[in-house]
């Protein structure tokens, strides 16, 4: 089978793009032939600001470069993984313009929120679900107003051009993300469930690091607030580990120097992270937002590494309570404090959930079952 791969890669790369890669790979080693159309939102940076509304809407030279690709290599199948900002939804109408079946995997939700999160102001929001987005244009929701209001205007541009419909199958990550792409309009018969994975198999972690991990971006909506707030009310020292970057680097780096069990580690390697994770004792997912799906849960699953995770999201379709790890409420630094002193002081527990977290990833999450599933979508699109 030969697949062409689209996505556009965001200015600073993240768990999306290793999914990409990963997948890349994955089907090269079953012998299909694999062409990889990539576009790099950098190039809209040297753009004066009307230019880049422009392409966001559409990209014209994007449409027709993608029309030639398709043309020189004749794939079966185009999966598209994401279009925003600079190589537009006009891609998709590149594809079905050349008579191909087109696969797009979503990974957040920007076809009906503008930041993509269903998260303002530090709560979830879902003001623009099922709506026209102009709550998101008033509250400036990407990256203040004059942004949300062109990526509004794309969103309601494509709706009337019928663009979201072209897609012959939506690959959704869990079924939480589901009932949300559902509420968006996108029919039950255009959608198929299928995970992330984690490959190369890193291997069963041992478990002996004696502390607590978290592995993701310093951002709100990652609920950094939250685990740092149930840190300094723990009762019990519980070393934490903080791997990861982003915007609120500075209240890491100052929660690190006033509280001892607190380390920041800074940006690591994935090879780094996965050895972190394998010699946690858990790791810490306090998400305040809906997650489409959670790649360091799994990649902890891998490691064998129980997961305490807010109930909120993919984590709910992820983690399984008491067998793989625990929950704590959203927002409930005190309940996520609790959660995280009992757990370090039942090392049998833990040990328990290691057996069982790693049995999840063998049975769900491994490459050649990812293979199977992915398979059968493409299988089942080219029979329609």
């Amino acid at each position: 089978m030969k697949i062409i791969i689209i996505h556009t890669h965001y200015q600073n790369p993240g768990g999306e793009d290793v999914v990409v890669a990963q997948e890349a790979a994955l089907l090269r080693s079953h012998g299909h032939t694999v062409m990889l159309l990539t576009f790099h939102n950098r190039d809209l940076e040297t753009l004066h600001s009307w230019r880049k509304a422009a392409l966001t809407l559409w990209n014209q030279k994007v449409y027709q470069q993608t029309r030639l690709f398709i043309r020189e290599h004749q794939p079966d199948i185009v999966h598209i993984h994401n279009t925003f900002l600079f190589a537009s939804p006009a891609v998709i109408h590149a594809a079905k313009a050349e008579g191909r079946r087109v696969v797009m995997t979503l990974h957040n939700y920007r076809l009906a929120c503008l930041n993509a999160l269903f998260f303002r102001q530090g709560q979830v929001c879902e003001d623009c679900l099922g709506h026209a987005p102009l709550p998101g244009v008033y509250f400036g929701c990407y990256r203040g107003r004059v942004e949300s209001a062109v990526t509004a205007a794309m969103l309601m541009l494509h709706r009337s051009l019928g663009t979201w419909t072209k897609i012959d199958r939506f690959i959704i990550l869990t079924p939480f993300a589901q009932t949300k792409f559902l509420a968006m309009g996108i029919p039950d018969a255009k959608i198929s469930l299928k995970p992330n994975f984690v490959d190369p198999d890193p291997g069963l972690g041992a478990g002996q690091g004696g502390y607590a991990l978290f592995a993701g971006r310093l951002s709100p909506e990652k609920g950094i607030k939250t685990l740092l707030a149930a840190w300094k009310l723990l009762k019990t020292n519980v070393p934490l580990k903080i791997v990861g970057e982003g915007p609120l680097r500075e209240e890491i780096k100052s929660s690190a120097e006033e509280n001892p069990n607190i380390q920041w580690l800074g940006q690591k390697q994935r090879g780094e992270m996965l050895e972190l994770m394998g010699e946690a004792a858990f790791l810490v997912f306090p998400s305040a937002w809906y997650e489409t799906f959670g790649l360091s849960i799994i990649e902890a699953f891998s490691k064998g590494t129980p997961v305490i995770a807010s109930r909120l999201g993919a984590a709910e379709n992820l983690v399984d309570l008491n067998r793989t790890g625990l929950f704590f409420k959203t927002d409930d630094a005190e309940d996520l404090a609790a959660k995280a002193a009992w757990l370090y002081s039942h090392p049998n527990m833990r040990a328990q959930m290691r057996r069982a977290a790693r049995a999840e990833y063998e049975a769900k999450y491994t490459a050649e079952r990812n293979y199977e599933l992915l398979m059968d979508i493409y299988t089942e699109v080219l029979s329609q």
